[in-house]
């Protein structure tokens, strides 16, 4: 009686622990082969054949869901429950948002991949593998995008698309051009990571749809719509080196239909370290402090604001505030105010208004100079958009208001001996016009006329245009354009007001202009075993005419700044490979190769600080039984031309090539909890030691001078040097542990607690 009891209870267990599962997958009363069949939540999973038919395992997984998937269609989830050995015929149906909705492209929300201009989109997990004290930084391990600090002391800086310099990217916040002029080497800093959904890059000119400062390309900020967002949201996470930074959202209600979200966002670095014994800081100290606010009412109104405030410096070790803007200690102290406030109304289905509005202080002292400047920007935009036909027409009208003053030549009338306020009116308007040429062709074509008030007319038109097969797993895009910049030099290279070079203007500066042309080829492949491969290629051009050029190399002591009177050009190729694998790796590797040259009186030359290729990657991988996840980002930049000194000068010209590497270990808990920590450059990668001139004499009270202001070489000073931070190409940090937390609970999870 035992044997057959013990045999049937043997024999019952075995029948389970082999039980399958089996089905078979339609789509359009189809039988669809190469179809994804996976256990959620494990590595487990198979194939339908050509048939449509599957068959599963299920054995030792309690309460198991099944996920069909296929390019196209909607996912089909399903609870197995005990009794379930055979679903039967499973009816897959089409997904028109197949991957993300993007708005960044064409200024209306559209399938990322229906969109005739190539967008990337990388969500805020994809950031979270390389935590960083502001955007600024996160976006390195972005192919293309490289943030280039522009000074060894204050190590303010700008983000450089595919080799162009930081005042040729466009940086919005939920598509409004909030980052502009002043804040251009600030304004990714102290916006909440955790406020962030999305970022949306377009490389090459926009200006058809965003005008002047577009011409690289555009960043989109996009936030949290909050009634989407968590209850509550915290990240916060400490370095080896002293640093700090925290992020706190919160979701709140006011009344029946508004619904807001609170971001906090502050970084504390008060810890001056000297590992290079120059006698400087190696990393810019910083207490910051931001506060974000987005409040929606109902689906038609929005309004967003944020404060951010932050006491910067750099300089000598032995600095405090008691020497700002002496010349007994050298330091760069720079106090920074801002407020915005942004928002849309949408008056119909067709028509929406955007506003932003933005002001900027900046009270700095680099040494003895001092720096103060104001700038109030005010900007409004109607869209109206509308589908005819074949044909889908936006149409745009805006006007944007600057106001800029600072004490330095820029705004310095020397005609009348004044300071004269630098104000610019800018009214525009634009219309594209998208066609769809048949179900896998679209074309779309634009044009925008701008007014500038100092400079007079700008026309930017626009073409793109887009195939496709009919699965959309091969898509090809070319896109042409011009650009125009207005340029504000002070207000977009602070790095110009350090050291003891003299910032001169030969003439009153015209607009650049730019045409650019880029074809970008995107294939996917979905692999019988279920793992998913993309491939991303590129080739782009950009022709420069005016374009404003520093020069270095004429009087070593100054920078010139002048309109170029030949040619520049910038070109090159990148790839993008991204694959996800059914055991929880995920690979994006990418690589970028820049050819930028500049054309004048019969000599070739490159730009400074433009790399000749960069490389990224992020490797992750989750081991999903034990809740972990690895992440493994890094970072290699090829040669970089830098600013010498003269001749004499026996720094190299060009910087090494070199990889900063970091590494991610995070534990999950419940899906809402996660503890992370790591180390950051593992390869300890610094400058050489001597990237700041003459440290030891940051007053240039050893340098002797001509009557012309030139160096002269002496015994104490051979190399006819002068102080000089601007030979700058990574940051001085060197390897760093860091450590970190983060939650997001949604009000029911708090209910439970």
């Amino acid at each position: 009686m035992y044997l057959r009891l013990l045999a049937f209870v043997f024999f019952f267990q075995f029948t389970f622990a082999q039980r399958t599962l089996t089905g078979t997958v339609y789509a359009e009363k189809t039988p669809l082969g190469g179809a994804a069949v996976i256990i959620k939540g494990t590595n487990k999973g198979t194939i339908t054949d050509a048939t449509g038919m599957f068959s599963l395992s299920l054995s030792k997984i309690k309460n198991p869901k099944v996920m069909i998937s296929y390019l196209g269609y909607k996912n089909f989830i399903q609870k197995i429950k005990q009794k379930d050995k055979d679903l039967g015929n499973i009816h897959l149906f089409p997904n028109d948002e197949l991957e993300e909705v993007v708005v960044s492209g064409t200024l209306k929300p559209v399938s990322k991949l229906k969109s005739a201009v190539p967008v990337e989109v990388y969500s805020k997990r994809f950031f979270q593998s390389n935590p960083t004290p502001s955007i600024f930084e996160a976006l390195e391990i972005v192919n293309g995008i490289r943030p280039q600090l522009n000074c060894n002391v204050c190590n303010t800086g700008d983000i450089h698309i595919n080799g162009q310099e930081g005042s040729y990217t466009m940086i919005l916040i939920d598509g409004l051009p909030i980052v502009s002029g002043l804040s251009t080497v600030y304004g990714l800093s102290g916006i909440p990571q955790s406020l962030i959904e999305r970022v949306e890059i377009v490389k090459g000119p926009a200006s058809t749809l965003y005008g002047s400062e577009a011409i690289g390309g555009v960043i989109n900020l996009i936030t949290k719509i909050p009634e989407n967002a968590a209850k509550l949201s915290f990240d916060s996470f400490i370095s080896s080196w002293g640093e700090s930074t925290t992020d706190l959202g919160y979701k709140y209600k006011l009344g029946k239909e508004a619904k807001g979200l609170l971001g906090i966002n502050y970084v504390n670095y008060a810890n001056p370290i000297d590992n290079n014994e120059d006698g400087f800081t190696d990393l810019t100290l910083q207490d910051r402090i931001s506060v974000f606010n987005k409040i929606d009412v109902g689906k038609r109104f929005s309004l967003a604001s944020r404060f951010v405030y932050e006491d910067r410096w750099g300089g000598e070790t032995n600095w405090n505030k008691s020497f700002r803007g002496g010349n007994e200690v050298y330091g760069e102290s720079i106090y920074t105010s801002r407020v915005e406030l942004f928002g849309q109304y949408t008056i119909n289905d067709a028509a929406s208004f955007q506003f932003s509005f933005n002001d900027h202080n900046q009270n700095s002292v680099y040494g003895i100079t001092h720096f103060k400047a104001d700038q109030t920007i005010g900007f409004g935009q109607f869209i109206w958009n509308k589908k005819i036909t074949k044909h889908d027409l936006l149409f745009g009208a805006a006007f944007r208001y600057s106001y800029y003053d600072d004490n330095t030549t820029a705004t310095f009338n020397d005609l009348f001996g004044i300071n004269q306020v630098e104000k610019i009116s800018l009214p525009g308007v634009f219309i594209q016009d998208e066609i769809k040429l048949s179900q896998q062709q679209t074309m779309l074509v634009g044009l925008r006329y701008d007014y500038n008030s100092l400079h007079g007319s700008i026309l930017t038109p626009r073409l793109n245009y887009k195939v496709s097969n009919k699965d959309l797993s091969s898509t090809l895009r070319l896109s042409v354009g011009s650009g125009y910049r207005v340029a504000q030099v002070f207000t977009e290279d602070h790095a110009a007001l350090t050291g003891s070079r003299e910032v001169i203007f030969v003439n009153d500066l015209d607009p650049e202009q730019s045409w650019n042309a880029n074809l970008n080829y995107v294939y996917k492949l979905y692999l019988s075993q279920g793992h998913i491969l993309e491939f991303d290629a590129s080739l782009f051009r950009t022709n420069f005419s005016n374009k404003i050029i520093p020069d270095y190399d004429t009087n070593p002591n100054q920078i010139i700044y002048d309109n170029l009177e030949g040619k520049a050009f910038n070109q090159g190729a990148s790839i993008n490979f991204n694959g996800v694998f059914l055991n929880g790796l995920r690979i994006n590797l990418g690589l970028t190769y820049i050819d930028a040259f500049i054309h004048s009186e019969g000599t070739k030359s490159r730009p400074y600080l433009t790399e000749r290729f960069q490389g990224v990657w992020k490797v992750e991988q989750k081991f999903r039984e034990a809740n972990l996840r690895i992440d493994l980002t890094g970072t290699l930049t090829g040669p970089l031309k830098l600013p010498l000194l003269g001749e004499l000068d026996p720094r190299d010209q060009f910087s090494p090539t070199f990889s900063i590497i970091n590494l991610q270990l995070t534990k999950v808990w419940q899906n809402s909890y996660e503890l992370y920590g790591g180390v950051k450059n593992l390869l300890n990668f610094k400058p050489a030691s001597n990237s700041i001139a003459r440290a030891f004499d940051p007053f240039d009270k050893g340098v002797n001078f001509d009557s012309s202001g030139i160096v002269q070489p002496s015994v104490e000073n051979p190399y006819a040097l002068s102080f000089d931070p601007s030979y700058v190409y990574a940051s001085n940090q060197g390897i760093n542990l860091f450590l970190g937390f983060r939650f997001n609970l949604n009000l029911s999870s708090l209910q439970k607690i």
